[in-house]
């Protein structure tokens, strides 16, 4: 008995041996050489594996820069311009710079005003809301306020807003990696330009519907009526679907378009107050200005030297 042990123990390891040899030819065989520079490529990425580049993780971004002939396409939202540097002088490339930019939420549809008409008792989750109902007010294409957008952003850039129910982004943490445009089942959110200081004009909308039924669903709805559209110097606003849009990349923060808004839909961020008109009159007199009407003309001037 103890000798068919003993043979058994044997042929088993032989096996093993004779098994992990073949293993290794193979493995020998079959390997695959691996581009050192991806490794480089990877430690200079910020590791955020956010998905904003439109791949899976920074492993696989890093591959394709690699891999690719030139770098149109790839892009790190996150480590921007100077990441993109590092990566170009890494594979002895010329980087492509691209203007930074921030999330916006293209809804300014507060409880206020877009009341309530009916309730929703299901799954808090916008996904699921969405694809159930058009949603509890009469405006079918607003905010559903379950924070979905909230839940997948990585770098604190969105809270909701517990007195206007709306989602609200953190342009100091925002790095646009497009998890919260991905996420909204309402495509309510819009990776614009970032301006300086922060500044930004937009069209805080997406309602389709005629001027009418859209003023009843929600009182700050773009009606469509095209005074916006009309002012603008630089044709950066369109109209599509009853519905005015504005191109960040064409837009030069003139304003102009902003009063003309009758509902208001148009936000202006970031900028120094408007002054009326009397106090201009009264500038122009020459009586001297206030301190603090003399620090906004300051600032509008350099927001013109900006421009």
């Amino acid at each position: 008995m103890n000798s068919v042990i003993i043979y058994t123990i044997l042929s088993l390891s032989g096996l093993g041996v004779a098994a992990a040899v073949i293993l290794y030819f193979v493995a020998q065989k079959f390997k695959v050489i691996e581009d050192p520079r991806i490794d480089q490529v990877e430690e200079a990425l910020p590791a955020a594996n956010c998905g904003g580049c439109g791949f899976p993780g920074c492993r696989n971004f890093a591959e394709a820069c690699v891999k690719a002939n030139d770098f149109e396409g790839l892009y790190c939202p996150v480590g921007g311009n100077e990441t993109m540097s590092v990566v170009a002088s890494i594979l002895g490339r010329d980087a492509v710079e691209q203007d930074p930019r921030v999330a916006v939420l293209l809804c300014n549809g507060s409880c206020d005003a877009r009341p309530k008409t009916n309730q929703y008792d299901g799954a808090a989750t916008c996904s699921i809301a969405s694809a159930l109902y058009g949603g509890d007010t009469d405006c079918q294409y607003g905010c559903l306020g379950f924070g979905d957008c909230v839940e997948v952003c990585n770098f604190d850039a969105l809270v909701m807003n517990p007195v206007t129910g709306l989602p609200e982004v953190n342009d100091a943490n925002c790095t646009a990696c497009g998890a919260c445009v991905k996420a909204c089942p309402k495509d309510l959110f819009e990776l614009r330009k970032r301006a300086k200081k922060d500044r930004k004009i937009y069209v805080a909308c997406r309602n389709e519907d005629k001027g009418g039924p859209a003023k009843k669903s929600c009182q700050v709805a773009c009606i469509g009526c095209s005074k916006c559209f009309k002012v603008c110097p630089f044709d950066a606003i369109t109209m599509n679907n009853n519905l005015a849009f504005i191109d960040s990349d064409l837009c030069r923060l003139c304003r102009k378009c902003v009063p003309e808004c009758p509902t208001n839909s148009i936000l202006e961020i970031g900028f120094p107050p408007r002054k009326d008109k009397n106090e201009d009159s009264e500038n122009a007199s020459g009586e001297p200005a206030a301190d603090g009407e003399k620090e906004t003309i300051s600032e509008k001037t350099n927001h013109n030297k900006e421009e």
